[in-house]
């Protein structure tokens, strides 16, 4: 049995902390936040005791693992404290804001071997998975594009825009990461990036975008074409399709159940996708966390790595500076 610390209980902290108490090999042993409220919430929903300072949760002798999904600009503190005192880390996406930061955690971490998960967990949905292991079956012949759609159902609000970082490094960088483990070890090199405000006053006043949509290239030639919307008014929209030589496999929106009705009103009419992110990729949410126990128990390094978040936030800066400077960028990961 791993006791985990979790270090954040707001939304995404609350979901992590029923994920933890569902595997058998886990326990939530301390929760902290900076919110006592939300400390308290989690803790008595999951027995697991209150720690009084991040330092308090991290270091206990009676922690074996620890679980950071606090607000970004605190990631790096936690990742550094945790790995330097021995215990496994998973930290939800991204790692900072920073690239800098990023780097120079990076290079203080170089010779401690814990391993570092970070969440991006759409790599473990199981379609998105199934299309990624179709391209390395070659299913579909050689691979010649990827076209993800991804789009929430509501604009956030300007609290989460002020605090998110940007549209390309908050919703954007799971494509990024997306299209990265589809193409495997063929990396991206190029990206032409589009944003624009159509429709969302909040992204207006936090100078951000509500609508957006990427063309990158790969150093074999793959295309990948990506478009974000913060409104898709029918559901959480996510789509993965990818094209070869020899055919085409699609990763769709999920929906509750699988029937369809036929009537005098409508044709193949479906219930409504999911609309929430956390009801969408509960599956992948829960696969990736046991793939990080699995890691543990197995001492093999995550699936998931501190690398692969490093190089998302490289690509989300590479799109920033072709949107601003209207141009392809040449990407460098160095």
């Amino acid at each position: 049995m791993f006791n985990f610390a979790l270090i954040g209980a707001g939304r995404i902290g609350k979901m992590h902390a029923e994920i933890i108490n569902a595997n058998p090999d886990t326990n939530l042993k301390f929760v902290y936040d900076l919110n006592p409220e939300f400390a308290i919430e989690v803790a008595n929903k999951s027995n697991a005791e209150i720690a009084h300072s991040p330092e308090d949760a991290i270091k206990s002798s009676e922690i074996d693992a620890v679980l950071i999904a606090s607000a970004t600009p605190t990631h790096i503190q936690f990742i550094k404290m945790a790995a330097s005192a021995g215990k496994p880390v998973f930290c939800e996406k991204p790692i900072d804001l920073d690239i800098n930061k990023v780097n120079e955690c990076k290079k203080e971490l170089k010779d401690i071997k814990s391993p570092i998960q970070i969440g991006f967990n759409r790599r473990f949905d199981l379609s998105h998975s199934k299309a990624q292991q179709a391209r390395l079956n070659k299913e579909i012949g050689i691979l010649e594009m990827i076209v993800i759609t991804s789009r929430d159902p509501a604009a956030p609000g300007l609290d989460y825009l002020n605090a998110a970082g940007g549209f390309f490094r908050d919703t954007t960088i799971h494509d990024f990461d997306l299209s990265r483990f589809i193409l495997g070890d063929d990396p991206i090199l190029e990206v032409s990036a589009f944003g624009a405000n159509l429709f969302d006053e909040n992204a207006k006043i936090a100078n951000d975008f509500d609508t957006a949509m990427f063309i990158l290239k790969s150093k074999s030639g793959v295309l990948i074409h990506i478009n974000n919307s913060r409104r898709a008014v029918y559901g959480y929209d996510q789509r993965v399709e990818i094209f070869g030589s020899e055919g085409m496999v699609i990763s769709n929106n999920q929906t509750t159940n699988s029937l369809e009705r036929y009537t005098s009103t409508s044709t193949s009419s479906k219930d409504l996708i999911h609309f929430f992110f956390i009801e969408r990729y509960q599956q992948a949410y829960r696969d990736q966390f046991n793939s990080f126990v699995e890691c543990i128990k197995m001492n093999k390094p995550p699936k998931v790595t501190f690398e692969d978040g490093r190089k998302a936030l490289i690509i989300a800066n590479a799109a920033y500076e072709s949107f601003e400077n209207k141009k392809t960028v040449e990407i460098k990961y160095d």
